[in-house]
């Protein structure tokens, strides 16, 4: 491995929500922050090198992409994923959290139903109850501790709510499942059979583990292509949130010139200098950064899976077949919600994802964020025990 992810970074002092904004979100300074999604690793050394030459250029004015920004983007999407993307189809945005509001004011009105599988990443949920239209949920199922699509329920509650837009999660936050073939095709011929737009989150697509493999959703049939928003963006594999820059592709020429009026009547045009160059470099050449950091994650998934095994055995860990965030089984622990926030954050001193946020039937449920150094990591892991051994003595 050539890059040292094993270096520890004191995030503290740089504003950064996950180390820094304790107090102001009810928490203890004293927390090991394992919560947001974002990763305590030094960016990728070519990323840093772009941007430190904006920096000795010393003017940031109003910034756009030619070609070879596209040209990048295309190429990681070519050789990672083996779909061509195609440069009429690009709009720039902030972030896919603002896309996807976007997406709901341009292609639903009030009161329209906008179904989503649940546990789900939250801000979907805000997307659709804050611009008022009707949330619709698709409960994903545990067996044999993997979570499945219930079809069925999916297709009924679209003709019963008279679904206008699907918001899918590929790979899916916070369960980490990677999505195989057969299952995207059967939730988007659905989705074609009763006229439901698809909107499709795609920016955990890199992390993905073992023998399974990621599907570009808009890359199955040429009539998903027309009838999806194709969400991505390099600030998951590359930690990059920060520089707010996402690519949204519309290949149906209709439908992206609504989205982009939308756009504009928010007031959003030029993107930022910052995210664009980034952006630049980590697909043109960030791939052996990621690809060592891809090992890394490996190693710590095998190392909480054995220690929660060895010293934890009424947690469980739900296997991780994409994304950096461990999804946790606790409610053998037999806790309510009050007494399992105190045994987190009191006794084992962290500060993680409660599963209630990503819905209401995932409580008992706690996200980690394993995107982080192995001693963070053992750190964290050690606390819990400590916590454990302490309940069940």
């Amino acid at each position: 491995m050539i890059y040292n992810f094993d270096e520890i970074i004191d995030r503290r002092g740089s504003n950064c929500l996950k180390y820094d904004f304790a107090k102001e979100r009810g928490k203890n300074d004293e927390l090991l922050p394992m919560w947001i999604a974002d990763m305590d690793f030094k960016a990728a050394p070519e990323i840093s090198k772009a941007l430190q030459k904006l920096i000795d250029h010393g003017v940031y004015g109003y910034t756009d992409t030619k070609s070879d920004y596209f040209e990048a983007v295309y190429s990681w999407f070519k050789s990672r994923h083996q779909y061509e993307l195609c440069e009429e189809a690009l709009i720039k945005a902030p972030s896919i959290v603002y896309a996807i509001a976007a997406a709901v004011q341009t292609f639903t009105s009030k009161g329209d139903a906008i179904i989503i599988q649940t546990p789900v990443y939250y801000p979907f949920y805000d997307a659709i109850l804050r611009n008022d239209r009707k949330l619709v949920e698709n409960p994903l199922y545990i067996e044999n501790g993997k979570y499945r699509i219930d079809f069925d329920d999916f297709e009924k509650k679209i003709v019963s709510e008279n679904v206008k837009m699907f918001i899918l999660c590929s790979p899916h936050n916070p369960v980490s499942r990677v999505w195989t073939k057969e299952e995207l095709l059967k939730l988007g011929n659905i989705c074609l059979k009763h006229k439901v737009l698809v909107f499709s989150d795609e920016i955990h697509c890199d992390f993905v583990y073992g023998t399974n493999k990621h599907f570009v959703f808009p890359s199955l049939s040429k009539e998903f292509e027309d009838n999806t928003i194709l969400a991505t963006s390099a600030s998951k594999s590359f930690s990059l949130a920060g520089l707010h820059n996402c690519n949204i592709f519309i290949k149906n020429k209709e439908l992206k010139r609504l989205y982009q009026s939308t756009i504009e009547k928010a007031g959003y045009s030029q993107p930022n200098m910052m995210g664009i160059a980034a952006t630049k470099a980590a697909y043109k050449s960030g791939g052996a950064w990621f690809d060592d950091l891809l090992v890394y994650l490996n190693e710590n998934i095998a190392f909480m899976r054995e220690f929660i095994q060895k010293n934890m055995p009424k947690i469980h860990m739900i296997e991780p077949e994409g994304t950096y965030l461990i999804w946790v089984d606790m409610r053998e622990l037999g806790l309510d919600d009050a007494k399992r926030d105190e045994f987190i954050e009191k006794k084992a001193k962290l500060w993680l994802n409660k599963g209630s946020i990503f819905g209401k039937a995932s409580r008992g449920f706690e996200r980690f964020n394993i995107a982080c150094p192995k001693a963070t990591l053992k750190e964290a892991m050690e606390r819990l025990k400590k916590a454990y051994d302490e309940l069940e003595s």
